[in-house]
């Protein structure tokens, strides 16, 4: 995993500020239908993606046409695919051999097309993070015939983030992030365009100055709006005012989770997968009852160093969090999160091999305490907040002092003493831990332990759930409650300052 990030404050990095978040299961899409035809034999596609959950459906980044179309997507083996010509009976299509399946990683994609080459294996190329893909399992190129004309630039139905012929359907959908959407038309553009590798050997966006031809567009999710217009998430700014139609999309889901500054989302590969569900960009947990006590954990994609001062938040979403009884949920850190019950409550084992686990408990039966505990010992809050659906808990991690602090709605839970913690101070802390001198690094995490419905939203800065006061870590990050003085976001831009 690279990220392509230079540093914190690197001047020369041409910076991207803002992404577009599509939830599958929500059929999130951007349409649009050219009123007239331009190049259909050249074109190129560049963009960065950041993959959200890897279940076994297909992630269609961009689609022309209805029943015949052509597409440009993830299949459901994570694999590049390219189909075009299913009008003849046999669909044709480019298949890489190399697999995609990384989520905490951005990829630039740069696909270009000119069926106008002589050449039949130049009439597709394909390079993610400035290599060309010359390795494929199916190669149908040399049956594309010379100027053949595409679906793509016709005056036939665009869609971004999902597959015409199967238009709102989530198997089909894209999950994740898009940012920096380049389309070119009538230009086979060099990959060197849109990028450069810096002096460390990685791939880092570079700023088009180009032309877009006819039916050419540039999409920077800049604005919020749910219109096609210049204020809509589909706004085009290449000055050819092609706007984009949003659906099932709204203004929290333009977010600052680019590939400039790469926000953690919670993981899939470390996430339990039965009865467990990642959505929304992988910032939503939920797991659906079955029956019987069991563990459902999840863990993001970026670890906590060492060193500095980090804040997150903890929503609750699911409607009947009180009433569902003996229902338990652990929110907060542990090391080394390899096949851990993570619960404090873990047995001595667990723990001896897997070091330190400090997890805020919270029981949503009411006449049931919160508690906060270390390595399998509990201690009771001096006063049991209540955790409602819609009320948000806030983690302000020191790993400079070994020091955890929690908040319910902004107001920080008092220790054992009934002594209020202040984490700008900093005093009064929840628990203090030994900050790992091993090498292994702090993980946030969160279990669900019993037989109930749960469903949470994290913000490590790019929410899933609406705000409504905008605070920020200074410069980053977007969250309801503004994080203590010196806490930072869990993204690159920080990790290379405070990590």
């Amino acid at each position: 995993m690279v990220f392509p990030v230079v540093g914190g404050n690197e001047s020369k990095v041409y910076e991207i500020s803002n992404s577009l978040r599509l939830d599958s299961a929500s059929t999130a899409n951007l349409t649009r239908t050219p009123s007239s035809a331009g190049n259909r034999r050249t074109y190129t596609l560049s963009t960065w993606i950041k993959r959200g959950k890897l279940d076994a459906t297909e992630d269609h980044i961009i689609s022309a046409g209805a029943s015949n179309d052509d597409s440009i997507f993830f299949n459901s083996s994570h694999q590049f695919r390219f189909i075009w010509d299913i009008s003849s009976g046999t669909e044709k299509q480019l298949v890489s051999n190399r697999v995609f399946r990384d989520p905490s990683a951005w990829y630039h994609l740069v696909v270009i097309v000119d069926t106008t080459q002589s050449t039949a294996s130049n009439r597709i190329k394909l390079y993610v993070n400035g290599i060309q893909e010359t390795s494929f399992g199916t190669d149908n190129r040399s049956d594309l015939t010379q100027n053949y004309d595409m679906n793509f630039n016709n005056t036939v139905a665009h869609r971004i983030g999902d597959r015409n012929e199967f238009a709102s359907n989530a198997n089909n959908s894209f999950d994740g992030y898009l940012s920096e959407f380049h389309w070119v038309d009538g230009t086979a553009k060099a990959h060197t365009d849109f990028g450069k590798f810096d002096s460390n050997g990685v791939w880092i966006p570079k700023k088009y100055s180009g032309s877009y031809g006819t039916n050419g567009f540039y999409l920077q999710f800049k604005q919020t709006g749910t219109s096609a217009n210049a204020s809509g998430i589909g706004a085009d700014t290449s000055g050819n005012t092609h706007h984009w139609t949003p659906n099932n999309l709204a203004a929290i889901d333009v977010t600052e989770d680019t590939c400039t500054n790469n926000f953690a989302t919670l993981n899939p590969l470390k996430t339990t997968s039965t009865n467990a569900n990642l959505s929304e960009g992988n910032t939503k947990f939920s797991v659906t009852a079955n029956g019987t006590s069991q563990n459902r954990n999840t863990f993001p994609t970026i670890s906590f160093p060492t060193s500095g001062k980090w804040y997150m938040e903890v929503k609750a979403t699911h409607s009947n969090l009180a009433s569902d009884s003996g229902n338990q949920i652990y929110i907060g850190i542990m090391e080394n999160p390899q096949n851990v019950d993570h619960r404090s409550t873990a047995n001595a084992n667990s723990i001896s091999t897997n070091g330190t686990i400090i997890n805020l408990r919270i029981v949503a039966t009411l006449s049931d305490a919160i508690a906060y505990g270390t390595n399998g010992s509990l201690t009771t809050y001096n006063t049991d907040p209540d955790w409602s659906s819609g009320d948000i808990i806030g983690i302000a991690l020191d790993m400079d002092n070994g020091r955890i602090y929690y908040h319910l709605n902004g107001t920080y839970y008092d220790d054992a003493s009934g002594n209020v913690p202040n984490p700008a101070t900093p005093a009064n802390h929840n628990h203090s831990f030994t900050v790992p001198s091993n090498g292994m690094t702090f993980f946030m995490s969160i279990l669900r332990y019993n037989t109930s419905t749960v469903e949470m939203e994290v913000n490590f800065g790019n929410p899933s759930y609406s705000i409504s006061s905008g605070n920020n870590d200074g410069d980053y990050g977007n969250f309801e409650y503004a994080p203590p003085s010196g806490y930072y976001a869990l993204c690159t831009k920080r990790l290379a300052e405070f990590g």
